[in-house]
């Protein structure tokens, strides 16, 4: 009798969209559905940690999640930060200079570049509780920037990215896509981003 295979490790750091505000239970945020495809693809149990807290910016990542790097040792790491530092008015430089450290700390693990994959700022700019934000077009314009510098930077490390931007703010109106909050994804939503980032993911994630 074959011995089982140990787990394969999968660490999802972020902010709300990580750790699934708004959805309707943990099940159903995006880490989760994606590793349950991740175990039916490779045949094997996918241990998530997920130490995403909701109002995280990037500088609070690095104080309290990138210590998970040491402690999971993983195969597979997503990233999807700066909303907050958005909300917030954060220079752009600034969220660079912090982004930069996050990915550099998370490249210096010594994981497959196509094991890492980064992914973009939902444009919640288009949620009707955006509002209290700012004007629409000024948020998306920020956003817009925030991901064009995280875009660069994750092809800088030959990091995967995933683009759920225009994804978020396609459906507007669609039940499901926004939680009660009319801010934060729903069901819906979560679930058409654990699909797209699959479809990037596939083929390095389960290459032998």
């Amino acid at each position: 009798m074959q011995p089982a295979a140990d787990p394969l490790r999968y660490l999802a750091l972020g902010d709300s969209y990580t750790i699934g505000f708004g959805a309707s239970d943990e099940h159903h945020n995006f880490p989760t559905l994606l590793s349950r495809t991740l175990s039916a693809a490779t045949g094997r149990l996918v241990r998530l940690t997920n130490p995403a807290v909701d109002g995280y910016t990037t500088d609070d990542l690095i104080r309290e999640e990138l210590d998970h790097l040491d402690q999971v040792a993983p195969d597979y790491v997503s990233i999807l930060i700066g909303a907050n530092d958005a909300a917030r008015g954060r220079p752009r430089a600034e969220y660079q200079g912090s982004l930069v450290w996050i990915y550099d700390v998370i490249a210096a693990r010594g994981l497959a570049p196509t094991r890492v994959v980064a992914i973009s700022i939902p444009d919640w700019s288009a949620a009707p509780a955006a509002q209290r934000f700012g004007r629409p077009e000024q948020l998306r314009l920020v956003i817009d920037g925030f991901n064009a510098l995280a875009r660069s930077e994750a092809a800088t490390r030959g990091f995967l990215w995933v683009d759920v931007s225009e994804l978020s703010r396609s459906r507007m109106g669609e039940k499901g896509w926004l939680a009660r909050d009319r801010l934060h994804p729903g069901d819906a939503q979560y679930s058409a981003w654990a699909e797209m980032i699959w479809d990037q993911v596939r083929e390095p994630w389960t290459a032998a």
